[in-house]
């Protein structure tokens, strides 16, 4: 292992603590009773409150030589300074103690445990006074400086030397979130999205649950799978690329409506917008509709958005988004016609092709009916939809999956929701006729003989599911780290995954 200068030092460092007797990785508990950014909001000088606090967390700022030391101490919450004096950390012990371990020995980025009183200094900080010192965990590598300087003449923080760059940093995520204070506060409202939509769904007596990540189809979307083999039982296996199917065969079982946020696995690109592992939030409800569905969705995203915001409008690039219901509804014809002049309602597959020609739309031979006109609406339509709009009653060779429309030939009760140009949500009617359902799964073994590796497989068991009956279903899948990126205002995928894919580092 080759080390670097820096490294070198501190594991110098690491052995001369070791001498001291001082263990740089205790085993025993450190027990906290505040948190920086409670201290600085609720200290009251004449209260004269906080006056026995044990804090721990990094240190990221070491001052002074001499008797006196000045750090500043970043926990889960933030920072705090500390004031370390001498005779007040050791007042009975051994002095010589002092001097190696606080102004030598404590690095940037060392974990360490303080006990002692709040105070504000002369110049107006909220401080630690350090009556007890602890090393809980040395860092052998230095974490970047990010310096914040105040420029005195406008009054803004100036940022230099910062850990900018995206490939360190989403390798890197575990020190992006400590010198970059920003990143912490996505993942929290990341976590608010699933929570709020979690506890809207409990209060309507729908229940969570589980299914299978390991699957032996890969079925309930249209997407390549990745695939691996199971020794024991000899048969390969597939990640899921959704967990629509086993769902609705909890709706067979007799629930009236389950939900799961998992993780789905895709083997397809990467871009902006996508990552071969995703979280998305399925639910399924008996006795509904598309329509109702449409509903749901705007009574749930407004309650999402103003816990994650605190209101129902959000900044999305230059876009003003208006989470407020009720959204926009337009046909996928509709769409097409209004934003290419063409009316694709009527036409077949040469046709289409043609129309693809004219708009300078790739193509190739194993695009089916369905494929076509997804092509046309992805280039032509999607990025005009900003405000959040639902785009609906889709070609029945798009959705193999969803119910007959009721009253129009040829469609499928079926929505997606757009949002600045991007699907963030999938609902139908779901097909609970399982004579159609196999002519439906045949069709798309036909396109899988074309060569489209995105057609889904026929699924006995679930077909025997439905046979036992079905109710009426409505489903819908929203894709969490999409509808993340919007309510943060990211315009990358990666900024909302703790750990996205990527390339091996070299």
């Amino acid at each position: 292992m080759e080390l670097n200068e820096q490294e070198i030092v501190r594991r110098e460092s690491l052995q001369k603590i070791k001498d001291l007797g001082i263990d740089p990785y205790p085993a025993q508990m450190f027990d906290v009773n505040a948190f920086a950014a409670d201290i600085k909001a609720n200290f009251d000088q004449e209260k004269n409150n906080y006056q026995d606090v044990s804090l721990a967390g990094r240190i990221m700022i070491v001052r002074g030589k001499g008797k006196v030391s000045f750090a500043e101490l970043q926990d889960s919450s933030g920072r705090i300074q500390l004031f370390i004096k001498r005779d007040n950390i050791c007042p009975d012990e051994d002095k010589t103690l002092y001097n190696p371990v606080i102004t030598k020995l404590l690095d940037i980025g060392d974990f360490v445990g303080v006990k002692g009183e709040v105070f504000v200094t002369k110049t107006g900080e909220t401080s630690i006074r350090v009556q007890e010192f602890k090393y809980l965990s040395k860092a052998l590598k230095p974490l970047p400086i990010v310096r914040r300087v105040k420029n005195e003449e406008t009054g803004e923080v100036e940022v230099f030397d910062a850990f900018t760059d995206p490939e360190l940093r989403y390798r890197q995520r575990y020190v992006d979130l400590v010198v970059n204070p920003n990143v912490k506060d996505i993942f929290i409202k990341r976590s608010k999205v699933i929570n709020t939509m979690r506890s809207y769904f409990d209060d309507q007596g729908w229940m969570e649950v589980e299914t299978p990540i390991l699957q032996p189809l890969h079925g309930g979307a249209a997407a390549r799978p990745f695939e691996t083999h199971h020794n024991s039982l000899d048969m390969p296996l597939y990640m899921r690329i959704a967990n629509e199917l086993y769902l609705k065969r909890l709706i067979v079982g007799g629930f009236d409506g389950v939900y799961e946020f998992g993780k789905m696995f895709r083997n397809e690109g990467i871009d902006p917008t996508h990552n071969p592992e995703f979280t998305a939030m399925e639910i399924y409800v008996a006795y509904k509709d598309y329509i109702w569905m449409m509903g749901m969705v705007e009574e749930c995203l407004e309650k999402v958005c103003t816990a994650v915001t605190g209101g129902t409008k959000v900044m999305v690039g230059d876009n003003e988004i208006n989470f407020a219901g009720p959204y926009r509804r337009i046909s996928m014809y509709d769409s097409i016609k209004e934003y290419t002049g063409i009316d694709v309602s009527e036409m077949d597959e040469e046709a289409l092709r043609n129309v693809c020609k004219e708009l300078h739309i790739p193509i190739d031979n194993t695009m089916g009916k369905g494929k076509l006109i997804d092509e046309i609406f992805g280039e032509k339509v999607e990025e005009h939809l900003i405000q959040p709009t639902f785009l609906t009653d889709y070609p029945i060779e798009m959705t193999p999956l969803a119910k007959k429309h009721r009253s129009k030939e040829g469609l499928v009760e079926r929505f997606e929701l757009f949002v600045n140009g991007k699907e963030i949500a999938n609902a139908y009617s779901e097909l609970n006729d399982p004579i159609d359902q196999r002519e439906r799964f045949e069709e798309q073994l036909k396109l899988a003989a074309r060569g489209d590796d995105e057609a889904m497989v026929l699924d006995e068991d679930f077909l025997r599911a439905i046979e036992y009956g079905m109710p009426p279903t409505s489903g819908l899948g929203i894709g969490i780290d999409r509808l993340t990126m919007m309510l943060t205002n990211q315009s990358s995928i990666q900024e909302v995954l703790f750990f996205p894919q990527m390339k091996a580092e070299k």
